[in-house]
């Protein structure tokens, strides 16, 4: 492989990393019905190149944010 062909792989690869990382962390976050549908987005969002784009098409609206509660 030349030095071309490795920056065309890794610019086209790093959206996909970076989306897979922002799903993973954002399932983690939020709140689901059960732990296993929790588990069950994270480990979907964890899917290369194709994870984060299910979990944003099909689970990102079904979780909600925790409610932080001001101590004040």
């Amino acid at each position: 492989m030349d030095l071309y062909t490795i920056q065309v792989i890794l610019l086209l690869s790093i959206p996909f990393f970076i989306g897979t990382i922002w799903a993973m962390v954002n399932a983690a976050q939020k709140e689901f019905s059960s732990v296993g549908i929790k588990i069950t987005w994270i480990l979907i969002a964890g899917i290369p190149f194709i994870g984060f784009i299910i979990y944003l098409l099909f689970g990102f609206r079904k979780g909600r944010r925790p409610v932080v509660k001001n101590t004040d």
